[in-house]
């Protein structure tokens, strides 16, 4: 089988050239017990990196005809990099495997993916068996991530970030999927096909600082959850008729002690009033406005990424 693993690079020149000769290796040792295909190759994908990780991809694909190279003409995030470094190489290879540059995620798990790809799976997810390593802080919040996007209705496999192996098939079905708003870790559950997994332990960055950092994981999820769910639209509703009820009853009370002649200035309870009724409206208004942002960019049906160079 030809295989292809696809990488996306953001400013990783401190860790690609270990990363490229880890993967090097790993590509031979399948290659020779005959695995893969000697034809199967690792695609890097430059998300508009403004170091020298292109100069580096470069350098890697002139010294081994094994490494190929896509450069997008702007940076447009991990996600699109990602697609964009899939739907590049669907109609060449017999499956791709995606994997980050940082090499945390272990690739000796990638023999596991194959095995499970010879039994007739479409689709193998790469899944943390623990996260140990990690600070009580991120191990709550990445916790809550999958809880929140289950209850909201998303479909996801916990624990799965973007390491999967998909086949031929699987990526001809990935890319029927014309959103611009792009979230593959939901869009690939709802592919169907055979799945399966394959559990893993995480290790250490490589070298380099995390792309994700708090801010971006906090803006990621909620693309994830207003990409795949109007449950946060229907809560807003919800909220809304709550308080209305709430305020039917409170008027009720305030005329009930006027007619009593026990007349309350209220001056605390009505600044409290407004004050809540008035975040709630810009919390509503900024809820909808997500979802009308993201109508506004699907109706312009622009490009998710344009590739300035394909060095194979």
């Amino acid at each position: 089988m030809k295989l292809f693993l696809v990488v996306p690079c953001y400013n990783e020149q401190e860790v690609l050239p270990d990363t490229a000769h880890k993967l090097r290796d790993k590509m031979s040792s399948l290659i020779s017990g005959g695995k893969i295909s000697p034809e199967s190759s690792v695609v890097f994908v430059d998300d508009g990196s403004a170091d020298k990780t292109w100069e580096i991809i470069r350098a890697l694909h002139e010294h081994d005809g094994m490494f190929r190279g896509i450069k997008l003409a702007h940076n447009k995030g991990h996600q699109n990099a990602l697609l964009c470094g899939l739907m590049t190489v669907k109609d060449e290879c017999d499956a791709a495997i995606s994997l980050d540059a940082d090499l945390q995620d272990d690739i000796n798990a990638i023999d596991e993916m194959l095995e499970k790809f010879s039994q007739g799976c479409d689709i193998v997810y790469g899944v943390r068996s623990s996260r140990k390593k990690d600070s009580a802080f991120k191990r709550g919040t990445a916790q809550a991530f999958y809880k929140i996007m289950s209850a909201l209705g998303v479909e996801t496999v916990y624990n799965h970030a973007d390491y999967r192996l998909m086949s031929k098939r699987a990526l001809n079905a990935l890319s029927q999927y014309k959103e611009v708003n792009i979230f593959l870790r939901g869009i690939v559950p709802q592919i169907g096909y055979k799945t399966d997994v394959v559990y893993y332990e995480r290790g250490e960055r490589l070298a380099g600082e995390s792309k994700y950092p708090l801010k971006k994981m906090i803006s990621f999820a909620f693309e994830g959850i207003t990409s795949f769910s109007v449950k946060p639209i229907r809560m807003v509703t919800v909220i809304g008729i709550g308080i209305f009820i709430c305020s039917l009853i409170y008027l009720l009370y305030s005329l009930i002690r006027y007619f009593l002649g026990e007349t309350v200035r209220g001056w605390t309870s009505i600044i409290f009033a407004i004050l809540a009724v008035g975040g709630l409206q810009m919390l509503s208004i900024g809820i909808i406005g997500e979802y009308i942002g993201k109508i506004y960019f699907e109706t312009k049906e622009r490009p998710k990424y344009i590739v300035e160079e394909y060095i194979k």
